[in-house]
């Protein structure tokens, strides 16, 4: 049996691909084109992927031809489908990069297992928590639940950075739950990142194979891009502070964010993969902490574990970022048993020392 894991190379996918080399005795195809942005221009495979049991392939997901040549030597019992362009910012300035290979990639994907007649028994996506774009609000005045517009630059830069309420009175987010709260992206990677989402589960109702979706927070840890300028939050922190210089923090230090640790997703994914198989089931779960604490909080949390100054609260912002998120995992506890344990004192730590150790490597190379 065969498990292929689409964009496996990344942060997400290497730690996967560690985790079922040591609790599952399946073989594991690793798909990935290894972009230059996230592996760099020389990349170097970790040693895992040289196992009896893995078989990387060097390719893209967009690329028709190499889907077939690869689904003529392997039959997935579960496709892991985690290759996506992930830039929030970066989508809005190249569109159709996001959505060529997060959209069009999918449906490549989609019709290469078709026309292969290769139809996994299930596909895991890992989605975001971007696809629910600013998210649900209740409006303190008058207890009703809201969904504001896309804050757009001209409140951003008043300072206005909480959504404004149709009472214009206080306001009060809410979690980020699937069943209850609508998804409404804000930015390119959140639209197609939903899109993926909806070519999914229409592909596998019609074909009878079980859908799960999880929509991640923000995911951080050690084997994170570094030198990607477009790199999970907390990483670029951990590479301001091994540079000495005081961490940034945008509007006013209060966005308020739900960090997961990267082992924590990967027990989710394999909970996800070894769930019984329904009859067409679709499932969706949002994976995170469960819950939020802001980004002036979690900086310095960051700077006090290195003796680092206070971090620089600032008025500025960045066009398509969200003010607040957070999950509420109970689906995911109740139906994939489902339990966060990495505790951010712990996770913020290995990930300084990882950051660490790989600039120091990076410069002696």
């Amino acid at each position: 049996m065969t498990i292929l894991i689409t964009g496996g190379a990344g942060f997400i996918g290497t730690a996967l691909t560690r985790a079922l080399l040591e609790d599952t005795d399946e073989d594991i195809v690793v798909l990935d084109n290894l972009h230059p942005q996230v592996h760099g221009e020389h990349p170097i495979l970790p040693a895992l992927f040289d196992r009896p049991r893995v078989n990387f392939v060097r390719a893209d997901v967009t690329d028709p031809l190499a889907w077939d040549a690869l689904l003529a030597q392997t039959r997935p019992r579960i496709v892991v489908h985690l290759a996506a362009e992930t830039g929030t910012g970066q989508s809005l300035l190249q569109a159709s990069r996001h959505t060529h290979v997060n959209v069009n990639g999918t449906a490549v994907m989609l019709d290469a297992l078709a026309r292969a007649d290769r139809i996994p028994q299930r596909i895991i996506l890992t989605s975001s928590r971007a696809v629910y774009g600013e998210g649900r609000w209740r409006d303190l005045t008058t207890g009703e639940y809201f969904y504001p517009a896309p804050r757009g630059a001209a409140q951003l830069a008043s300072g206005l950075w909480d959504a404004i309420a149709p009472s214009g009175g206080g306001v009060e987010f809410t979690a980020h739950e699937a069943s209850q709260v609508e998804p409404r992206p804000s930015n390119v990677y959140a639209a197609t990142k939903l899109a993926q989402e909806h070519i999914l589960l229409s592909w596998c109702a019609a074909l009878t194979v079980d859908l799960t979706v999880l929509r991640l927070q923000n995911v951080y840890g050690a084997g994170q891009a570094v030198g990607n300028p477009y790199t999970g939050v907390l990483t670029y922190f951990a590479r301001e502070l091994n540079s000495a210089r005081p961490i940034s923090v945008f509007e006013g230090g209060g966005i308020a964010r739900d960090f997961v640790h990267v082992s924590d997703v990967v027990r989710a994914i394999e909970a996800a993969l070894s769930a019984p198989v329904g009859a067409a089931g679709h499932r969706t779960f949002d994976i995170g902490a469960g819950a939020s604490g802001t980004l002036a909080h979690f900086a310095t949390v960051l700077a006090g574990h290195v003796g680092a100054a206070e971090p620089d609260i600032t008025r500025d912002y960045r066009l398509g970022d969200v003010r607040a998120a957070y999950a509420d995992i109970k689906a995911a506890r109740d139906g994939l048993g489902y339990e966060p344990r990495i505790t951010f004192e712990e996770g913020s730590r290995e990930l300084l020392t990882w950051v660490a150790a790989e600039l120091e490597e990076a410069l002696s190379a």
